[in-house]
């Protein structure tokens, strides 16, 4: 979308370009047009509910990764339940770097939690690195309160897949589930259940 990305190339800056480069190894630094994140969030608040914005959101796959990041900040605005899951569907294989899985966070799926979580164990089985990725991140963000089973520990100590990101999700889960869920988690660290590259 060429009035998409003219928007962004106005907001862009040089050498966040180059810093997020250098974070961002699985993207091609030629498609990183470098907008920093609050300029990101005040388009995405000006684009909300427009016909220009749904349009985007159609227009699968982008070719920049500020496009994917707005892509990423508009699906978190959405406040119908159904529409933020068929979009986080239409999306997350089209995710290639930890910022924009990381970036989506939708706060309408703590509205089903039942429905999400059902969800949630469809995206732990994908065989995408980031779709596996974020359903992890969600369990981690929606699931290890007042919503927490031991259960779900095991889910996350149970995965094998050796993408670097995914195993670095397993880590970052099951640090925060020692932090907030301490009693139900050290086992898995005293009796070595994790992979051993997460346990380390």
């Amino acid at each position: 979308m060429d009035a998409i990305v003219e928007r962004l190339r106005v907001l862009s800056d040089s050498g966040y370009r180059d810093f997020q480069a250098k974070l961002l190894p699985t993207v091609a630094k030629s498609t990183i047009i470098g907008v920093r994140t609050p300029a990101m969030r005040a388009l995405a608040k000006e684009l909300r509910g427009s016909e220009l914005a749904a349009v985007f959101l159609q227009e699968l796959p982008h070719k920049y990764f500020d496009e994917n990041q707005l892509h990423a900040f508009l699906i978190n605005d959405l406040k119908d339940y159904d529409q933020c899951v068929r979009e986080l569907e239409r999306f997350l294989p089209y995710v290639d770097n930890w910022a924009t899985c990381d970036q989506l966070s939708p706060k309408v799926l703590k509205k089903q939690p039942e429905q999400t979580l059902e969800t949630i164990k469809g995206w732990m089985a994908s065989s995408h690195a980031y779709t596996i990725r974020f359903g992890m991140e969600m369990l981690m963000s929606f699931y290890l309160d007042a919503w927490f089973k031991p259960e779900f520990l095991a889910w996350v100590a149970a995965d094998r897949n050796e993408e670097y990101y995914v195993k670095m999700m397993v880590a970052w889960f099951f640090a925060t589930a020692l932090a907030k869920q301490y009693t139900a988690t050290i086992p898995y660290f005293e009796q070595r259940l994790l992979p051993e590259w997460s346990h380390k």
